[in-house]
């Protein structure tokens, strides 16, 4: 199948071309029939399919017969970069159809609300928005969406994971009832399912099973106690072979120590998170995608967030909270058909979190042994209840217990 079967207007096949999209994906395959039928959609997608391609193309396409210009598409997205992303991605497809796009995402000066609220009240084609900046301008009385055709939620289980539940509602309320919604989701949690039944009119399901990590990706784990990692992270940037590397931290906290540790060790790193200014964080992705820096320091969000073709290496300094976000960090690395690694830290009270991405993905990862010079590490046996947990749940029965209860004796 190429894209040539979903008869596109001529404009939008010399913008697909000009991009060097040739061949559609499964998501792209089942999504843009079921779209250009104007049916609402929930899709489960992860990042890497070619998702965006999928609700944008055909609505791209349908903008270009329509006899009215306005603002029609309204995209939702969880992060700055995500929207970022998804904007410059429709001005490639749409570069030949006049159509245009805006993103609206928060931070910056008093000079980008108002080109963005100016951009809202004059109607741009598309805009692509996080929800609190969305939610901002419509509270100062920006609301220009009396003939939008189309929603869009991107990553809505992140956004529902972020919090952003009643800034959706919100959102939609302010929105035509008549309108096409397309929700597209990396995992279908009960959240997701409550969300579209609220906000989805009878809509087409569509499910592309979680990919496998890309057979490129070479997964190795080290079974570490937390001393351990900043040694054997040195370890492995001096003997591994690599051009740019992903750090994976867990929280916010954990990138601003590691951030500190690289200065203090004078390894050349920047580290990405939401306490950095908006000018800051697209300078930082832009370096990284300039190569002129080779080590970028992130939580899980950059691990949707960022499109980089040629990082070959990814570490993950902490197991993911969840199985699928594993998949999804790895996923940065070995894109395109290309070759990466990707390095796992894994401590004693991590290690049945691991055990779980195991399962998800299939197959055992390699425990490598730890460099000489740091000794042993911690035995795994993910099966074993760990003292931590004991002491966990002893805390929660005390914390549960009626204190008005008789001990029996």
């Amino acid at each position: 199948m190429t894209f040539q079967d979903f008869n596109f207007d001529q404009k939008l096949n010399e913008g697909l071309d000009s991009m060097g999209y040739e061949k559609p994906t499964p998501i792209q395959q089942q999504a843009v029939p079921v779209i250009l039928q104007n049916k609402d959609v929930i899709a489960c997608a992860q990042t890497g399919t070619g998702k965006t391609a999928a609700y944008i193309l055909p609505v791209i396409n349908k903008m270009i017969h329509a006899d009215h210009r306005h603002l029609n598409t309204l995209v939702i997205a969880p992060t700055r970069e995500l929207a970022q992303q998804i904007d410059q991605q429709i001005e490639g497809f749409a570069y030949f159809t006049g159509i245009s796009s805006i993103p609206v995402y928060g931070g910056g000066d008093g000079a980008t609300w108002d080109v963005q609220k100016r951009a809202l009240e004059q109607g741009a084609d598309i805009v692509v928005a996080t929800p609190g900046r969305l939610i901002a301008l419509l509270a100062a009385g920006t609301t220009v969406f009396d003939h939008l055709q189309h929603l869009i939620l991107d990553e809505a289980d992140r956004m529902l994971d972020m919090g952003f539940y009643d800034d959706i509602i919100k959102i939609v309320n302010y929105l035509p009832k008549q309108r096409q919604t397309l929700l597209f989701s990396a995992t279908m949690p009960p959240k997701i399912r409550a969300l579209a039944n609220k906000i989805l009119n009878q809509p087409e399901e569509i499910n592309i099973a979680i990919a496998k990590p890309a057979a490129g990706i070479r997964q190795e784990a080290f079974v570490v106690y937390d001393a351990q990692k900043e040694k054997l992270l040195s370890h492995i940037l001096k003997t591994y072979t690599w051009n740019s590397i992903i750090l994976f931290a867990s929280t916010k906290e954990t990138v601003k120590k590691l951030d500190s540790a690289f200065r203090r060790s004078n390894i050349p790193a920047k580290a990405f998170h939401s306490d950095l200014e908006q000018t800051e964080r697209e300078q930082i992705l832009r370096a990284f995608k300039n190569k002129q820096v080779n080590i970028i320091i992130g939580t899980d969000v950059l691990s949707r967030g960022i499109d980089v073709e040629g990082i070959s290496m990814v570490i993950n300094w902490d197991v993911p909270p969840d199985p699928e976000d594993y998949v999804h960090r790895i996923g940065r690395t070995a894109r395109a058909e290309t070759t990466g690694t990707a390095i796992t830290f894994v401590n004693e009270k991590d290690q049945k979190r691991f055990s779980g991405i195991e399962t998800l993905i299939g197959s055992e990862i390699p425990k490598l042994p730890l460099p000489e010079f740091l000794g042993e590490g911690p035995v795994y046996n993910p099966q074993v209840k760990r003292k931590s947990d004991f002491n966990g749940r002893k805390k929660r029965f005390r914390k549960n217990r009626n204190p008005n209860a008789k001990r029996s004796s």
